[in-house]
C-alpha cells in the first residue's frame, strides 16, 4: 500500500531533524506554520488554486517564510509545492509533530467525562495513564460529554478505554435482547 503524502514528507523531515539534532527547533517552526495555515484559510485556497502556477506559489512561500524559519523547512515546503501537494502541507506538519511526540514518549490523551473534572481528578487520571503506559508524559485534552451519564472515555491514539455508563447500558441492553422467552415458558 502506498504511503500517505503526509507520512512520506513527515518522515523525511523527522529523519532530517534527527540527523541535524534540531528536533525542537524544527518542531517550534512547524507549529508556527500550522498556526499560520489554520488562521489564513485564504492563503491555503490561493496555494491550491489550479490557475496559479507553481513558480508563483513557491515565490509566495519563500516571501512569507524565508528568513523566518529554517532553510530546510522552506525547502520541504517548496518540494511539496513542486509535487502539487500543498493541500497536504498541514497534514505533513501535523504528522511530523505526532512523530516527535512519539519519539519523546509524549502521549496525547483525549478524555471525555459527563461533567468537568477538578484539577485533582485530572492529575489522578494523568497519573494513572503514566503508571499504565510507557509514556513519560501526557498532553491531556478534556471534553465534557453529558451523554456519557457517568464514567469516562479515554482515547490515546487508536486505543480506546470506554468505562462510561452509556456504553455499559448499551451492552446490557444488547445482552437482554438476546434473551428470548417462548410464550408460556417461565424463566429459570
Amino acid at each position: 500500500m502506498a504511503k500517505l503524502v503526509s507520512n512520506v514528507y513527515g518522515d523525511a523531515l523527522f529523519e532530517l531533524a534527527l540527523e541535524l539534532d534540531r528536533i525542537d527547533e524544527f518542531t517550534d517552526e512547524v507549529n508556527v506554520i500550522i498556526d499560520i495555515l489554520e488562521e489564513n484559510k485564504d492563503l491555503s485556497k490561493m496555494m491550491c488554486h489550479p490557475k496559479i502556477v507553481k513558480e508563483e506559489k513557491i515565490e509566495v512561500v519563500e516571501n512569507i517564510f524565508k528568513g523566518r524559519v529554517s532553510d530546510e523547512i522552506v525547502g520541504l515546503m517548496v518540494m511539496v509545492i513542486e509535487k502539487d501537494h500543498f493541500k497536504d502541507m498541514e497534514a505533513v506538519f501535523n504528522y511530523y509533530v505526532d512523530k516527535v511526540k512519539e519519539y519523546k514518549g509524549i502521549g496525547v490523551a483525549k478524555v471525555q467525562t459527563p461533567m468537568e473534572l477538578t484539577d485533582a481528578q485530572k492529575k489522578s487520571v494523568e497519573k494513572k495513564l503514566l503508571d499504565t503506559t510507557d509514556y513519560v508524559s501526557f498532553e491531556m485534552h478534556y471534553e465534557v460529554e453529558p451523554d456519557l451519564i457517568g464514567g469516562m472515555v479515554i482515547r490515546i491514539g487508536d486505543r480506546v478505554v470506554d468505562s462510561s455508563v452509556r456504553t455499559k447500558i448499551y451492552e446490557l441492553s444488547k445482552e437482554l435482547s438476546k434473551i428470548q422467552l417462548k410464550v408460556g415458558e417461565t424463566a429459570p
